[in-house]
């Protein structure tokens, strides 16, 4: 019972070490980054306004991370969120592809939920959340490229401000998720532990010893 105990006092001091590094290693990144602005005297409001959308998505992923329970997630996953429009928005104010929301969409739902959850369980060592965040995230990614050839490739949705980047980078794309799904599903499975399974399956009796012979 004693060793029980120390094994969570551990993992709680573990968590909340990963938390204040964390919050340290945010705090020295925002000191940076706005002492270098000042120093450049960037101005946001005229070149970076998206960078008001990043940050406080950057801030909510970092400080939801940091919390060593699934509570954390209530933040993370939001901040993943945010920060994710906040880039696509960057990306379409410097390249004019607002149209591109036809089908970026689906980078911010479900695919930046699907990658805060594998961010959050590998950062805190829950395998389970890891595998469901991937599987969430590729769902996110393969709606993305296939949405994305359609309207891009197909019916081209912006003739206005046709992207090239993205024309051509779409199919290779395709190209590249394709080849992971037929890779993962030719891999061999690993295979089940049976100990779970026979510790779970009913226990016959034992049959009653034969009567002596005679």
């Amino acid at each position: 019972m004693t060793d029980r105990w120390r094994d969570v006092d551990s993992e709680r001091d573990d968590g909340r070490q990963r938390g204040m590094l964390t919050v340290g290693v945010l705090l020295v990144l925002l000191g940076a980054f706005f002492l270098a602005s000042e120093q450049l005297n960037f101005d946001f409001g005229r070149f970076g306004w998206p960078i008001f959308v990043i940050a406080p998505g950057v801030f909510l992923l970092l400080l939801g991370l940091a919390i060593p329970h699934e509570g954390g997630l209530g933040a993370a996953i939001p901040g993943g969120i945010v920060t994710t429009v906040g880039l696509l928005l960057a990306f379409q104010e410097a390249t004019g592809t607002y149209a591109s929301w036809s089908y970026a969409w689906a980078l911010v739902a479900p695919g930046s939920v699907g990658a805060t959850l594998a961010l959050y369980g590998l950062f805190h060592r829950r395998w389970d959340l890891l595998d469901a965040g991937l599987r969430t995230g590729a769902v996110g990614l393969g709606l993305f490229i296939g949405f994305g050839l359609f309207f891009e490739n197909i019916i081209g949705v912006d003739n206005v401000h046709p992207n090239t980047l993205l024309r051509n980078a779409l199919p290779a794309m395709a190209v590249g998720l394709g080849i992971l799904i037929v890779l993962f599903n030719l891999m061999p499975e690993r295979s089940q532990s049976r100990s779970g399974a026979d510790a779970w399956s009913p226990v016959e009796p034992p049959a009653p010893p034969a009567p002596p012979a005679g």
